[in-house]
């Protein structure tokens, strides 16, 4: 085969294999072939969190217990609580991450107005999402697994804090989630035979590949639970919701802009249930796009260079989250009830 010929057919094999990575999330035909412009675009109605205990304390579990899906064991250069990746070419990447938090004590929101942003701008993120939380929100959840542009994580089931769960809550935390995920997965293939679409479901992963710590806490053995179950742990290095008390969305993503290095992970929610984030993420990405800054998912963000890690993980600094160790209950999964005069 002439040289030029072979070159040819090499570029034409990355370029398949591109394209088949920028899929791996999900299909545009997928979301577009399932979903109306308006269903997508959402409702105020999705944004409401109700108050804690204003309803029964739920521990239910989803309808299946375990997960079908068996991940591989996670390989050891990614078997701690990862920060950041150091980027192999010193590419500028950066991973938005959005927590989708719910405890067993009320029902968190949705809110639309980020996730509407990152479409019309074509941004990139990883959505790390309580097993209970897509159980109260299947519709948003399912519209998270079709999208290309995002990828989906496990928050663990109602936000229990590793660092004082024992292990076997700690399964249950991560394995009822994998498996509400599979549960939604089913619904969404089902949706997609009627509409002759089921051969897009082969971009939808079949569960969710990367785990966030709830409140960035775990215990030692944490690390190796996760691992066993092929989770890699993905925490952040910089916090895209910081508040000096102002409430100023420019402060905040001025704070995380300055703090941005490449291959940074920055922590945000999209639960509804910081008050400013929808005004905070416009701010943000347009400074960091002005920056040069690339937006990637965190499974890309992996792939591009050498994770950061360490053993124990926290917000800004070491030890500044170990007051979730007392302040929910139930390892915490549950607020205090309103009538408690203080947190135990």
């Amino acid at each position: 085969m002439p040289t030029l010929t072979r070159l040819a057919l090499a570029v034409l094999v990355l370029l398949a294999a591109s394209t088949a990575h920028a899929a791996s999330n999900g299909s545009e035909t997928l979301l577009r072939g399932l979903w109306t412009e308006a269903q997508l675009a959402g409702t105020p109605a999705d944004r409401v969190v109700t108050k804690p205990w204003a309803q029964p304390l739920d521990n239910s579990p989803p309808a299946r217990l375990t997960p079908e899906t068996t991940l591989p064991p996670v390989p050891a250069d990614l078997r701690e609580v990862i920060r950041r990746v150091n980027p192999a070419k010193g590419e500028r990447l950066v991973a938005l991450t959005f927590d989708l938090c719910e405890r067993a004590t009320n029902v968190a929101g949705y809110q639309n107005e980020i996730v509407n942003h990152l479409r019309a701008q074509h941004i990139p993120a990883t959505f790390f999402a309580g097993g209970k939380w897509m159980r109260s929100h299947p519709e948003k959840a399912m519209q998270l697994m079709a999208d290309p542009l995002f990828e989906v994580g496990n928050h663990a089931w109602t936000h229990a804090n590793m660092a004082v769960a024992d292990d076997a809550e700690a399964r249950r935390q991560v394995l009822w989630t994998q498996a509400q995920y599979e549960l939604l997965r089913a619904e969404l293939a089902r949706r997609a035979a009627a509409k002759g679409l089921s051969a897009e479901m082969a971009a939808v992963p079949p569960v969710p590949r990367l785990f966030r710590l709830p409140y960035g806490r775990n215990a030692e053995r944490t690390l190796d639970l996760l691992a066993g179950l092929g989770l890699p742990i993905i925490q952040w290095d910089v916090l895209g919701e910081w508040n000096d008390g102002s409430g100023s969305p420019q402060k905040s993503a001025e704070y995380a802009v300055k703090r941005v290095r490449p291959g940074s992970i920055i922590l945000l929610h999209a639960n509804a249930v910081p008050k400013n984030t929808q005004l905070v993420v416009p701010i943000l990405t347009r400074m960091l796009a002005a920056g040069g800054y690339h937006f990637v998912t965190v499974s890309e963000l992996l792939r591009a260079g050498t994770p950061e890690t360490v053993r124990s993980g926290y917000f800004a600094k070491p030890g500044d989250n170990v007051q979730y160790d007392t302040l929910f209950l139930g390892g915490g999964t549950q607020h205090p009830r309103p009538t408690d005069a203080k947190h135990p």
